[in-house]
């Protein structure tokens, strides 16, 4: 819960940074570009992860009639989880990161979380494996699938070679990084914050209903369906992009084809209450149960409908994904969090709830934020989408100057703000509710032994799922292959991508300066505002250039795409301004835009640049293909130590500051200006 308050609060900063930009506070640590991955990384996995290993600790044990398998993994998984958020709270304020979104984090924290992800694995599976109860309940099947999938997610995606001990580069560039980041992006949200929620979903609605889930067929084709095509789905984060268009169009149809497994496990949720809605009124706690799904409902809808190319072309970008994950992140996994955690929290301590006025009082204010936040962005997001686009008769832009579509929706970005409060004062209600029901709590309160039978291995086997819900290593061998299966064929791009290069477009590497400026671009977080893929769509072309190419990302480690556009493309701002009005952009936006709504950023002014880590840099860069010769690794440093100087004195001589040429400024100006000049197709 202190994890949850921590997400909240930064989520609540971060909203109120986009439309008062001096709640930046000029600070590195705190501006929105590094806030922003520490938000979605403490709501997915200090709160979401949290919530989800609690409750399958709780609701396994109760499932299998066993203890876990080992106190002792059981620690090192809590302990090692929260020394991993620790870590990751302390690494993305400095400007630790891999500028991919959902894996900011640094190797050796990448590594950490592997090893606590395997210590979680062995003690769940060796508890089935010593189970007293042989047939494994439908939410013990969304565990399994969750644990096995997130393994293989991360794994995969996290495969990186170090320059330093926070400093690496992923193996994959370009296309193929962006595949496989959207491939563990998208799964992340569907096997991080979908599947385990969803095994909850099957074991504490029924108990907090005291009711068998409505159909148990229909969990069956639930769970499978599910598995199998929500990891197919990944390329719907990247239409209209370089990537190939036939694997655009299948992720297109398997993420429209989603509609029907997800909506299946919504009807199911709800119909176990049908003939107890009277319930809402002695145990409120189930209107938590009854808003989440309905939430999940919705956002299952919507996922599908933005996935559409069409729908997608006007989405994307914008601030109704923003809405869109929202909905989801706070109104399923929100709700459903806290209504658990209503059920469990009275049962551990064997008492009462302290107040259940404090508890309405929490769901109603919870329920007007998440509304008023989500209203706010699909709003925004439809505003932004449609002035983008809009094109006079004479060709032109109708809305040539981007800031016009941020001042705009500003009041918005007010109204979003505002709810995202709502939220978080409801969840302190809660809070004080939990603390003050287990201070209240009986002291004396007798440990009762449970006497638990063996069940079920007597009987006669069944036949069809029956009988495979009592064959826990065949069923988690068949989820694996469920997942393995539309794995590779998504990320088949990844091992062909000579097939889609044309030699003739082939681009030049960035320079060594450039690559330090591309480091800095990632360490303050500029992805999360800034795309660099101009879509193949008229008024993209009119405002940014021609369409971004396959071989104009090829040599990046990562990919910088981007998902969201609060400031502008930059796929080829490069030579578009002068090297002073980069320089007082970063200082002072507002001083070349005046509505502008970026933060400054003084302190690249005052840090220098680490030249000498340059050469190690260009050699890992080396090793994963990119063309610099010895002379340009070996020299690295001196190299980019010339071009800063001649930066730096073109900002002097049309009457900047002196001295500049050590300065991170010079490097990110460098970088900047590359963007869009390497290339042959433009």
């Amino acid at each position: 819960m202190i994890w949850a308050v921590a997400a909240f609060l930064f989520g609540v900063i971060a909203a109120i940074q986009i439309p008062w930009w001096p709640a930046n506070l000029n600070l590195e640590w705190i501006t929105f570009g590094r806030l922003r991955p520490l938000h979605t990384n403490a709501a997915i996995f200090a709160f979401g992860g949290n919530a989800i290993f609690a409750g399958i600790y709780h609701s396994s044990q109760r499932l299998l009639k066993a203890r876990m398998f080992s106190d002792l993994l059981s620690r090192m998984h809590f302990w090692g989880w929260q020394l991993i958020i620790v870590a990751a709270a302390i690494t993305l304020p400095l400007g630790y990161s891999q500028a991919k979104e959902y894996a900011e984090l640094e190797w050796p924290i990448d590594i950490a979380i592997a090893v606590v992800w395997v210590i979680f694995a062995v003690n769940f599976f060796m508890t089935i494996h010593r189970r007293r109860e042989k047939h494994l309940y439908v939410a013990l099947w969304f565990y399994i699938s969750t644990i096995i999938t997130v393994a293989v997610l991360h794994i995969v995606n996290s495969i990186e070679i170090p320059v330093d001990f926070m400093k690496s580069f992923p193996v994959y560039a370009g296309i193929q990084d962006a595949m496989v980041q959207w491939w563990y992006g998208h799964n992340a949200v569907a096997f991080f914050l979908t599947t385990p929620f969803l095994g909850l979903m099957y074991y504490y609605v029924p108990k907090a209903a005291n009711r068998p889930v409505y159909s148990y067929r229909l969990s069956i084709v639930h769970f499978w369906s599910l598995v199998f095509i929500y990891i197919w789905a990944g390329p719907h984060h990247l239409l209209y992009t370089s990537m190939p268009e036939w694997a655009q169009t299948l992720g297109m149809i398997f993420s429209v084809m989603l509609w029907a497994p997800s909506w299946g496990g919504m009807i199911n949720g709800l119909l176990t209450l049908k003939g107890s809605w009277n319930l809402l009124r002695t145990q409120p706690l189930l209107k938590f149960f009854v808003a989440a799904l309905t939430f999940y409902g919705m956002s299952t809808f919507e996922g599908p409908l933005l996935s559409i190319k069409s729908v997608s072309a006007l989405g994307h970008y914008t601030d109704w994904i923003i809405g869109h994950v929202h909905s989801g992140t706070l109104g399923w996994n929100g709700f459903l969090t806290f209504g658990i955690l209503y059920y469990m929290i009275p049962r551990l301590w064997k008492t009462e709830l302290y107040s259940k006025k404090l508890l309405e009082n929490h769901f109603w204010m919870g329920l007007l934020g998440v509304i008023m936040y989500y209203v706010s962005m699909v709003v925004a997001g439809i505003t932004q989408g449609l002035m983008w686009r809009a094109v006079n008769k004479d060709g032109t832009l109708v809305y040539p100057d981007f800031i016009e579509t941020v001042v705009r929706i500003i009041p918005l970005y007010w109204v979003r703000a505002l709810g995202g409060m709502l939220f978080l004062i409801g969840f302190l209600l809660m809070c004080y509710n939990i603390y003050m029901t287990i201070k209240l709590a009986p002291k004396q309160v007798k440990e009762e032994a449970v006497e638990v039978t063996r069940t079920g291995y007597n009987e006669i086997p069944g036949t069809g799922h029956r009988k495979l819900e009592g064959m826990g290593f065949v069923f988690s061998v068949l989820a694996f292959l469920a997942i393995a299966v539309g794995s590779f064929i998504e990320i088949y791009p990844t091992l062909s991508l000579h097939k889609y290069i044309t030699p003739t477009n082939v681009t030049e590497p960035y320079t060594a300066l450039e690559i330090a400026g591309r480091s800095i671009y990632q360490k303050e977080g500029c992805y999360v505002c800034h795309s660099q893929q101009i879509r193949p769509i008229v008024s993209e072309v009119l405002r940014y250039g021609n369409a971004s190419t396959i071989e104009e990302s090829m040599w990046d480690h990562p990919f910088q795409w981007g998902s969201k556009r609060t400031g502008p493309d930059l796929a080829r701002v490069g030579k578009k301004y002068p090297n002073l009005w980069h320089f007082s952009h970063m200082m002072d936006p507002r001083t070349v835009t005046p509505a502008s709504i970026m933060p400054n950023y003084p302190w690249l002014a005052d840090k220098d640049t680490d030249f000498l880590r340059l050469r190690k840099e260009l050699s890992v860069l080396r090793r994963l293909g990119v063309p610099y010769d010895d002379d340009t690794v070996a020299n690295a440093d001196g190299i980019a130590q010339k071009q800063a100087k001649e930066i730096a004195a073109d900002i002097e001589a049309n009457g900047g500051p002196k001295g500049m040429e050590k300065k991170e400024i010079i490097a990110l100006i460098a970088y900047l200006q590359a963007l869009g000049q390497k290339g042959k197709a433009q």
